[in-house]
């Protein structure tokens, strides 16, 4: 089974995963790890690294083609922006809330500023939505491609595991 893990920073996407990756026993893949690792290979902060992968598509499409390889087996968790956009799935879910609540999650996980954490993720999101457009054709916020959508802002951690895994086990009894 092939899940996909979709959201904009501070959705709980990472959470999510791992949590679904442990209860069903299947290998999580984080899109952005493969991205921050680039980064430090290159001794760039993230920040850079998204300013360099607006030159050109290139570093976007390391990760996508590693995604895609990982995904070959038909088994795995990929947690990514762009992940339920590209992959085969058979389960492709979007996390959403509103950016002052993933504002405040990101500050407090990266300890800083709520309002640094604001412009920050502000900006790193327009420049992917830039970059997806121009890469492929995809506009961020089309959610048509999605099965399931889930507001972290309304659900806690609990309570959105819970409806991804209630979901996850309905396409696995269905064989999907």
């Amino acid at each position: 089974m092939i899940i996909t893990i979709s959201g904009a920073p501070g959705t709980g996407t990472t959470t999510l995963a791992r949590g679904l990756s442990q209860a069903l026993g299947i290998r999580w893949v984080n899109s952005g790890e493969l991205f921050r690792k680039i980064a430090s290979e290159r001794g760039v902060s993230v920040k850079e690294m998204n300013r360099l992968a607006e030159k050109g598509p290139e570093i976007d499409y390391l990760i996508d083609d590693a995604q895609k390889a990982l995904a070959k087996d038909g088994q795995g968790i990929f947690e990514g922006r762009l992940s339920g956009h590209l992959l085969p799935a058979d389960l492709r879910v979007l996390l959403k809330t509103e950016l002052r609540l993933r504002s405040e999650r990101i500050a407090k996980r990266e300890s800083k500023l709520s309002e640094d954490a604001i412009q920050e993720t502000r900006a790193r999101e327009e420049s992917e939505a830039r970059r997806y457009k121009m890469y492929y054709n995809i506009e961020i916020g089309d959610l048509s491609v999605y099965d399931l959508v889930v507001d972290t802002g309304k659900f806690d951690e609990a309570g959105t595991f819970s409806i991804v895994l209630a979901a996850a086990r309905a396409c696995q009894s269905q064989g999907q």
